[in-house]
């Protein structure tokens, strides 16, 4: 069971993360929309390498989001900001929508 759609009232943005190249960091050119759900809130969290970080925006969107850690994201409000880290959340044989959360710099 997926998240409702009707709980995505938001539209982002995702510039995937490619890699390194000789001048800094390479995305793949930005994709369609994705419906989301956005809450622009600081909180500390912890990124992909176990650091403690502060994450400006905390992103719900659809189970099978495909957002690389260090994407940029442009959100609602026109701010950009990059992917933390993914948290995927699913619960097999349990009546509960799977979604994904995204922690957000």
């Amino acid at each position: 069971m997926r998240v409702p759609t009707w709980l995505l009232p938001h539209l982002i943005v995702i510039e995937r993360y490619r890699g390194e190249g000789p001048v800094g960091s390479i995305y793949w050119p930005p994709g369609d929309p994705v419906r989301a759900l956005v809450s622009e809130k600081v909180r500390t969290v912890r990124d992909r390498t176990g650091a403690e970080v502060t994450s400006t925006a905390q992103i719900i969107a659809p189970p099978d989001l495909d957002c690389p850690a260090q994407s940029l994201i442009t959100l609602p409000s026109g701010r950009k900001t990059t992917a933390l880290h993914i948290a995927p959340h699913t619960a097999p044989g349990l009546p509960l929508p799977q979604s994904s959360e995204v922690f957000c710099e």
